[in-house]
């Protein structure tokens, strides 16, 4: 008989947000799982430091928010600097005011490592861990499970397994599967992590092209919660990048009134050339791809790692209802499904940001990313009000009741909005643990719902709305939950 290093129910492979959230999905589920990391810790720097408001609500689900708020902030007004002199101010996104549906109105600067940081904090809560200095070199699938080959340490054998090993996937290139894509700049970009003296923290720092003797782009970006800058820099095709701090320190000086000795240290550096690439494909038998595994984008409009973060939002109840026995196999199939069409509109999006086509706007919020199209959508009212099946389920009161404090949790949640006649008995069949059961909502109904029974997803977006209840059950059938 094998030995394994660990034997689990799902292995995660990548430590970084996307693997992150899916840890805490499974965990708050019961579900068994491992998360393995090649690095011997977390990512240390600020790459993917922008959350949209989106992701902020799936935070919330994921019961982060309050530590993801108190350790960051918004975004600063833009400063542009012309000469050494302050020449005017630039805002990086539209000003959005809250309203009751959407309480988070804009995007909240966060350092990456910080995120995950607190990511990791909350799934150690729940009971869940991260073996670090684990590399995953191959696989072998077969009717029953996976096993994960490891360069040290033993192999992992797992019912499933999840890519979230970045955009460089050794899992992805084990299975063959191919990215389609593009460069969106041939371009150079430096990114790095510094402290630097003299220079206030209100603004964001912004030296446009031809300001100083180096002639190219950078910004200085201060990393709320922290005593860092975020510094960007763009160089011509063929340049070869310095990231040494007297490298950093030469570009800075060149490109701004500051000297070299104002950048006293270099916490993080990295230079990348952006592109956009998507997977041929999300899924291979019993392997995911969830994140920069499966996508990979420009920096530009901050949807690489919020869209990384919905993928496991979007796959972590499903394999939990899968291997709980509460829907068949073929659920897992719809991840694919509603999450590689969403990814290719976010990497359009993405790229036509970066090359000044389209500005920052409603879009890169991710509010009106949803699955209309999908199989697990099911309108059936004879008069849809705005939000239908598919859409994600906006905030509100109902009945005196928060919406989004009734989705709160691992549970499906049924809206009854304006409507007469019994709540149908669904039974533990939606539930994610034994007992649980479908929480109810029931009162007026808010304007963008308007009437009619909504069955909420456990991952905040309608699954089946009607005119009556009559239907319901049906569709609950269809999923193939235990009654």
């Amino acid at each position: 008989m094998t030995a394994y290093a660990y034997e689990t129910d799902v292995l995660v492979v990548g430590a970084g947000p996307s693997g992150l959230a899916l840890g805490i999905e499974l965990a708050r589920r019961g579900v068994d799982a491992v998360l393995v990391e090649r690095a011997d810790g977390l990512f240390p720097g600020s790459r993917g430091k922008g959350l949209q408001p989106r992701t902020m609500e799936v935070f919330d689900d994921l019961g982060v928010l309050d530590a993801i708020r108190a350790a960051s902030g918004g975004y600063p007004v833009g400063m542009i600097w012309q000469d050494g002199r302050r020449a005017g101010e630039h805002r990086m996104f539209d000003p959005v005011e809250p309203t009751e549906d959407s309480p988070y109105d804009e995007p909240w600067m966060v350092p990456q490592w910080r995120t995950q940081e607190i990511l990791r904090a909350r799934l150690e809560e729940l009971g869940g861990k991260v073996a670090f200095g684990r590399e995953v070199t191959g696989l072998t699938q077969d009717a029953a499970g996976v096993t994960a080959h490891c360069a040290s340490g033993g192999d992992v054998r797992a019912r499933y397994v999840v890519a979230a090993d970045g955009g460089r996937s050794a899992v992805r290139r084990a299975l063959g599967i191919g990215m389609t894509g593009e460069t969106v700049d041939p371009s150079p970009t430096l990114v790095a992590d510094v402290r630097v003296a003299g220079l206030d923290r209100d603004n964001w720092h912004i030296f446009p092209p031809g300001d100083g003797e180096g002639g190219g782009f950078l910004s200085l970006c201060p990393l709320a919660g922290t005593d860092d800058f975020q510094l960007v820099a763009r160089f011509a095709e063929g340049t070869s990048v310095d990231l040494s701090l007297d490298g950093i320190r030469a570009v800075v000086a060149a490109r701004s009134h500051l000297t070299p000795e104002q950048v006293t240290e270099v916490r993080w550096a990295s230079d990348f050339r952006p592109r956009a690439a998507l997977a041929d494909r999300f899924r291979d038998g019993r392997v995911f791809l969830v994140g920069d595994a499966a996508h990979v984008h420009s920096p530009a409009g901050g949807q690489g790692l919020n869209t990384s973060v919905q993928d496991a939002y979007n796959l972590g109840w499903k394999l939990a209802a899968v291997l709980r026995g509460q829907a068949p196999a073929a659920l897992l199939d719809t991840y694919e499904e509603e999450r590689r069409p969403v990814a290719a509109e976010v990497l359009g999006l993405s790229t036509s940001i970066h090359r000044g086509e389209t500005r920052r706007g409603d879009a890169t919020r991710q509010l009106g990313l949803g699955y209309r199209e999908s199989s697990l959508s099911r309108e059936t009212r004879t008069a849809p009000g705005r939000v239908r099946a598919g859409d994600r389920a906006p905030d509100g009161r109902v009945g005196g009741v928060r919406l989004f404090d009734a989705f709160r949790g691992p549970h499906w949640t049924l809206l009854a909005l304006d409507t007469a006649g019994e709540v149908p008995d669904l039974g533990d069949g939606l539930g994610d643990g034994p007992g649980d059961e479908v929480r109810v909502v029931r009162g007026a109904a808010p304007e963008l719902y308007g009437a009619g029974w909504f069955l909420v997803r456990p991952d905040g977006y309608v699954g089946w709305a009607g005119d009556t209840a009559a239907d319901l059950a049906a569709y609950v059938t269809a999923l193939g939950s235990r009654r």
